[in-house]
């Protein structure tokens, strides 16, 4: 993936959770950002991106992608950084003042993410990126809450996306293929090196 993968990844939720929401009947908006976002006031769903982190199974490992310059068949990434996206989805403000009549939104967000937990295609580079149910400890859910003390608690969840690549603009250059496989020791070595 490239550089803008971050942004591709988190549409492409959005797109899953604005999709969720059509299947009940509701046209709803899904706001990306910031809880207390002026913005988000009126929104159905809000998607905020509160940390991102190194996939530490993934980190020192190729990142190996079906190359688009033939006749080489696969591009080779050896300083790729592998990242988990970790997302709070709560419910909007949107109708009402109380999270009552939004829960069933927030349920088929679930439901959706549920049912379909690989994000696919062009939007994510033709790379598959697992989603997954992330519980939050009242204290984590408190401390991203503090974050927004003008915004009011409503009930959230948290998904975690990975593995979301940032490969370097170029991949490592094809290296040259070994020609003679031939080991020699000792004496012999000796003799290869004078000549």
């Amino acid at each position: 993936m490239s550089a803008d993968s971050v942004y591709n990844v988190t549409q492409a939720v959005r797109d899953r959770l604005v999709a969720a929401l059509a299947t009940i009947g509701e046209m709803g908006n899904v706001f990306v950002g910031p809880l207390d976002d002026p913005d988000a006031r009126g929104a159905t769903l809000i998607l905020f991106l509160y940390r991102m982190a190194p996939n530490a199974s993934l980190r020192n490992r190729e990142h190996r992608v079906i190359s688009r310059n033939p006749p080489q068949a696969v591009d080779v990434y050896t300083n790729s950084l592998p990242l988990e996206l970790h997302y709070l989805i709560t419910v909007g403000t949107r109708d009402a003042t109380v999270d009552d009549p939004l829960l069933k939104y927030l349920g088929a967000a679930i439901q959706a993410l549920n049912n379909e937990p690989e994000l696919n295609g062009q939007r994510v580079g033709h790379e598959p990126v697992h989603l997954s149910f992330e519980p939050l400890s009242t204290e984590e859910m408190s401390r991203i809450w503090t974050l927004f003390p003008t915004a009011n608690y409503r009930t959230s969840v948290g998904y975690m996306a990975t593995p979301v690549w940032i490969d370097p603009p170029r991949p490592e250059p094809e290296s040259a293929r070994v020609v003679e496989d031939e080991l020699v020791a000792g004496h012999q070595a000796r003799e290869v090196e004078d000549a």
